[in-house]
C-alpha cells in the first residue's frame, strides 16, 4: 500500500499562485499513476488532473484551461500541483490520489483511485 501525505496549503488572492505537494510512503511510488481532485462545499469531488508514472502523459479537467501543472519527482516520492491565475471558484479542498499499481493511465473518475491524501484547503479571495 501507499500512504499520501499533503505538503502545503494556503490562502491566496485572486490572480495569485499556489503549489501543493503530496508525498507518498510505503511501496515504490514510481509505479503509481497519480491524480489530483478537489471538492468545494456542497459539490461533488471534481477531477483536476492526472499524471502517469513516468510523467510523460498528463490530463486535466476542462476548467483548468492551462492554469495548472502537475508534476512528479519519483526519487522523492512526491507529486505536485502548481496552480496559477487562481480565482475564487478554485476555492476547495484539494486531494492527491493514486491508482492501484498496474494501471498505466490516469482517470477522471474518483472510483478509479484507491489511495487518497487527507485533503488540503485552498482558499482564493477576491
Amino acid at each position: 500500500d501507499v500512504q499520501l501525505r499533503r505538503l502545503g496549503e494556503g490562502w491566496v488572492q485572486a490572480g495569485g499562485s499556489l503549489r501543493l505537494s503530496c508525498q507518498a510512503s510505503g511501496r515504490t511510488f514510481s509505479s503509481y499513476v497519480a491524480g489530483w481532485f478537489r471538492q468545494a462545499p456542497g459539490k461533488e469531488r471534481e477531477f483536476v488532473g492526472s499524471i502517469t508514472w513516468s510523467g510523460s502523459t498528463r490530463n486535466y479537467g476542462d476548467f483548468v484551461k492551462g492554469r495548472f501543472t502537475i508534476s512528479r519527482d519519483n526519487a522523492k516520492n512526491t507529486v505536485s500541483l502548481q496552480m496559477n491565475k487562481l480565482n475564487p471558484e478554485d476555492t476547495a479542498v484539494y486531494y492527491c490520489a493514486a491508482r492501484e499499481p498496474g494501471y498505466g493511465l490516469g482517470s477522471p473518475l474518483v472510483k478509479d483511485y484507491r489511495y487518497w491524501g487527507q485533503g488540503t484547503q485552498v482558499t482564493v479571495s477576491s
